[in-house]
C-alpha cells in the first residue's frame, strides 16, 4: 500500500518499542527488569479516583465541550495562578486527552512548511517528530553535560534568525532531568520578545523537582501573549493511562487548538476531567511521598551507575530520569541498548532515541522499586565486565 509522503516524516516514541522488544524476550522465558518507560510506578491517588467512578456514577459519560469543561478549565486557572503568579483567561485553557495533543495541535496551527523552530536535543522525540511532519525545519538547541544539561546562552543567541518562529522548553527535562535558571528563562524571554517569537514551555514535571526551583516563562513579564504553557496530569498524579492534559495560550491560538480537537478527538473523557479538578484542588500527600521516593531511587541509582566502570551520571535534579555518559565504553548508544536488553535483560534506552546529541548516553527511568533498579545495575555491570 502507498502511503502519504509526510507519514515518512513521522517518527515515534522509542520506549514503546523497546518494551515491546522485552516484552517479546519475557515471553520466551528471559527476566526482564525496565528502567526504560517514562511513567510512574504508583496507583493514581485514591481521592482521584474516586472522583472519576463518582463522576461515572452520576452519568458524566457523554461528550464535553472540545476545550474542556468550564470547572477544569477554571481549576487549571487557578492553578497556573497559584503556581507561576499570571492568571490566563478561562479562554485560554484547552483541555486535550493527554499533553501531546497541545504540542502536536500548536505546532500543526503555527508553523509553516520551512519555518524554523529551535527544540532541545537530546529532548522528548515527539518535538522533532511532530516539527518534520509538518515541514519545518529543525533547528536542535545541544542540551550540555558540563552545564548540568542546559544549552549555552551564546549558542542559543546564534540559532535564532529571521526564520524563527517557535522555541521549544522543557524543563524539568526528558530524558536529562536538567533544569533551567531563572537567568536562562528570562535570556530566552528577553530574545521572544524583541523578536516577536512564539515559546511552548514543556512543564509536565514541573512537581516532581529535588534540587533548585522551578521557573516558567510564563510568568515573566510580558510573555504570557507569546508563550504556550503545556502541562498535564500523568507524571504528577500518575494518570498516564486517563489520558489528561491541558494547556494555556493566547486566545487566537486557543481557538485553532479548540478547533482541531473538533476535528480530530471531539473532546477528552468527561470523567477524566472531573477527576482532574479534584487532583488540582484535592490533598497533595500521596503526590509529596511519591517524589520522596524517586528521591531515594534517584539517589541510589545514579551513585550505582557511577560504579560501573566506564559510566559517568550527573545528578538530575527533577523528573524521574538519570542520564549517563557511556562514551568510555566504546560501543555506540543504540548498540549498547541492545547488548543490554539481550544479554543482561535490562531494557533501556538509546540517547539517540531523544536526538543526535544524545549519542554517547542512556537513559534510565528510575520508575521502578530499588530492588528492581539493584538487579538492574547489577545485571549491567557483569554484562559490561564480560565484553
Amino acid at each position: 500500500m502507498k502511503f502519504a509522503n509526510r507519514m515518512s516524516r513521522l517518527g515515534t516514541e522509542t520506549a514503546f518499542e523497546v518494551m515491546a522488544k522485552a516484552k517479546a524476550l519475557e515471553a520466551q522465558g528471559k527476566d526482564i527488569v525496565y528502567l526504560q518507560i517514562g511513567e510512574p510506578d504508583f496507583p493514581t491517588p485514591k481521592h482521584i479516583i474516586h472522583a472519576g467512578v463518582a463522576a461515572l456514577q452520576a452519568g458524566e459519560t457523554h461528550y464535553s465541550p472540545a476545550a474542556g469543561i468550564m470547572p477544569l478549565r477554571k481549576a487549571i486557572a487557578d492553578e497556573v495562578a497559584s503556581r507561576r503568579g499570571v492568571r490566563p483567561e478561562v479562554e485560554e485553557v484547552v483541555v486535550t486527552p493527554g499533553a501531546k495533543p497541545i504540542m502536536f495541535f500548536v505546532i500543526m496551527a503555527c508553523v509553516e512548511i520551512g519555518d524554523e523552530v529551535i527544540y532541545p536535543n537530546p529532548g522528548f522525540p515527539i518535538y522533532e517528530s511532530v516539527l518534520n511532519f509538518v515541514g519545518a525545519k529543525l533547528v536542535p538547541l545541544p542540551l550540555l553535560e558540563q552545564k548540568d544539561f542546559r544549552f549555552d546562552p551564546d549558542e542559543f543567541r546564534s540559532l535564532v534568525t529571521d526564520r524563527t518562529k517557535l522555541i521549544i522548553l522543557n524543563s524539568p527535562a526528558n530524558p536529562t532531568g536538567g533544569m533551567l535558571t531563572r537567568e536562562d528563562i528570562a535570556m530566552v524571554a528577553d530574545v521572544a520578545r524583541e523578536r516577536g517569537i512564539l515559546v511552548l514551555t514543556d512543564e509536565v514535571y514541573k512537581n516532581i523537582i529535588y534540587e533548585g526551583e522551578h521557573h516558567s516563562l510564563y510568568s515573566l513579564p510580558g510573555m504570557k501573549d507569546q508563550t504556550i504553557l503545556l502541562d498535564g496530569f500523568s507524571k504528577t498524579y500518575a494518570m498516564t493511562g486517563w489520558r489528561l492534559g491541558w494547556g494555556c495560550m493566547p486566545k487566537e491560538i486557543a481557538q485553532r487548538v479548540e478547533q482541531l480537537m473538533i476535528n480530530c478527538n471531539s473532546c477528552t473523557a468527561t470523567f477524566s476531567q472531573y477527576a482532574g479538578i479534584q487532583a488540582l484542588q484535592g490533598p497533595t500527600d500521596e503526590v509529596d511521598a511519591m517524589v520522596e521516593k524517586f528521591r531515594e531511587r534517584r539517589d541510589f541509582i545514579v551513585k550505582g551507575l557511577n560504579q560501573i566502570d566506564g559510566i559517568s551520571c550527573i545528578m538530575p535534579k527533577g523528573a524521574f530520569y538519570a542520564f549517563p555518559n557511556v562514551k568510555e565504553i566504546g560501543m555506540g548508544s543504540q548498540e549498547l541498548e541492545t547488548y543490554l536488553l539481550n544479554e543482561a535483560g535490562v531494557s533501556i534506552l538509546s540517547g539517540t532515541a531523544f536526538g543526535k546529541y544524545g549519542d554517547g548516553y542512556l537513559r534510565f527511568s528510575y520508575a521502578n522499586s530499588v530492588e528492581n533498579i539493584s538487579i538492574g545495575l547489577e545485571r549491567i555491570a557483569q554484562a559490561l565486565a564480560k565484553r
